[in-house]
């Protein structure tokens, strides 16, 4: 692997994402909700930005942009296309298939709407991981925030589980523990289900996060890759909107 991926904890409960590869020392930020936690993993990395990758519009994945450009004038900021309206300044507007070059390393463009209608992901395949923004969480999904959202989100996660089964997901917050819990009235008998909250429970104890998490993680305990259709994604999505 020639690119390391890092969470790197900001505001309550988000995490952007620290990459560095290996062969050039180059450095991104993938979805900085606030500059200060950026500028000191980038500090800590070696000090210079190279990219900054954005998954969609909202304020705690893009609210440090701003102050990272000003801060290493040199970072190219890439975002989705369809997303160019309500995104900061982008250097680079990418889509559904496009290849984005990092260092030695190059990332293909996934569009997956329903979260948002213009949220992409960046998948690493040869480094085998995703920047899936909030599209996908550990055992849990993103909430459908815009029309024909809950149909495009089940579609998204169609596509999701056709990655390499060791693929991880590079996700932007911290929500495991609660979507286990959610997780564990659909299947409570489901043995790897249990294992997995069990596990993320001993990590948030120690101070650690519970992400990345893989594919093969998510299709043996995640209630919405295990969703029969999308009548049964719908009712269990909906049902996690009023879980407390």
């Amino acid at each position: 692997m020639s690119v390391k991926v890092e969470a790197v904890p900001c505001l309550e409960d988000n995490y952007l994402w620290l990459l560095k590869d290996g062969p050039t020392g180059a450095i991104g930020i993938c979805d900085p909700g606030e500059a200060g936690p950026a500028i000191a993993a980038v500090e800590a990395a070696g000090g210079t930005l190279d990219a900054i990758f954005l998954t969609h519009h909202h304020g705690d994945h893009i609210n440090g942009v701003e102050e990272l450009r000003a801060r290493f004038p040199a970072a190219k900021v890439i975002g989705g296309a369809p997303d160019v309206h309500r995104l900061p300044k982008l250097d680079q507007a990418v889509g559904e298939g496009d290849e984005v070059v990092f260092g030695a390393a190059r990332a293909t463009v996934m569009h997956l709407p329903g979260h948002t209608t213009g949220h992409i992901a960046f998948h690493f395949a040869a480094d085998h991981f995703l920047l899936c923004g909030d599209i996908v969480f550990a055992l849990g999904c993103g909430r459908p925030l815009e029309a024909g959202g809950m149909e495009a989100l089940y579609k998204s996660f169609k596509r999701l589980a056709k990655l390499p089964p060791n693929t991880r997901f590079c996700c932007g917050h911290e929500y495991t523990e609660t979507n286990a819990r959610f997780a564990l009235t659909i299947e409570p008998e489901n043995k790897a289900l249990r294992a997995e909250a069990e596990a993320a429970a001993a990590l948030r104890a120690a101070g650690r996060p519970t992400v990345p998490t893989t594919l093969a993680q998510e299709l043996s305990g995640n209630p919405y890759f295990r969703a029969r259709d999308l009548a049964e994604f719908t009712a269990r999505r909906e049902a996690k909107n009023h879980f407390r």
